[in-house]
């Protein structure tokens, strides 16, 4: 069985009480590090948390920063799982910046 989107009004709350963004079927976010090797720690850190759920963001790693994209691709829209993985992306976040 394929897990389900959530409601608008779910994912709505969920934007305005955090710093991610609705892009199309995911959840978005850009984190800015002060070193490059920060925000490659953190990278590694939500791909380990990632292979643990077995749930994989899309990561784009630039010079002190990583855009990390949450989606499920077996359902149409944003799962919990979606906005759980966001919710633990933003823990992480915060033990790798300085």
């Amino acid at each position: 069985m394929s897990p389900r989107a959530l409601d608008d009004a779910t994912i709505d709350a969920f934007v305005r009480s955090s710093g991610w963004a609705r892009e199309d079927d995911g959840l978005v976010r850009t984190f800015a590090f002060s070193r490059y090797g920060e925000g490659l720690g953190f990278a590694v850190a939500v791909g380990v948390e990632a292979d643990k759920a077995d749930h994989h963001p899309d990561l784009f790693i630039g010079w002190c920063k990583v855009r990390v994209r949450w989606s499920t691709h077996d359902a149409p829209g944003i799962t919990q799982r979606d906005l759980d993985l966001a919710t633990l992306t933003d823990a992480l976040a915060s033990r790798h910046a300085s």
